[in-house]
C-alpha cells in the first residue's frame, strides 16, 4: 500500500517536472521576477564594502540572494 503511494507521488513529481520544463522551452514559464529595486540596493551595499550581515538586516534577504548578486557585479 505505503509503496504504491509513493509510486503515486514520485509519477506526480515527474509528470509536473516535465510540464514546467515544456513550458519554460515555450517561454510561458519564467518564474518569479526579480525585485530590481532591492537587488539594486544589495548591490550599492557591497560596492560600499559593508558586510553581508549588514547588508541581510537591511533588506531581509538571505545570504544566498547576496551571494548571487555579489557574483554578479565581480
Amino acid at each position: 500500500m505505503i509503496s504504491s503511494i509513493a509510486r503515486y507521488y514520485d509519477d506526480r513529481h515527474r509528470r509536473q517536472a516535465q510540464g514546467q520544463a515544456k513550458a519554460k522551452a515555450e517561454g510561458r514559464y519564467k518564474g518569479r521576477p526579480e525585485d530590481a529595486d532591492r537587488n539594486g540596493a544589495i548591490a550599492r551595499m557591497l560596492a560600499t564594502k559593508q558586510s553581508w550581515s549588514t547588508i541581510q538586516a537591511a533588506t531581509g534577504c538571505s545570504r544566498a540572494t547576496i551571494a548571487k548578486i555579489a557574483k554578479r557585479a565581480a
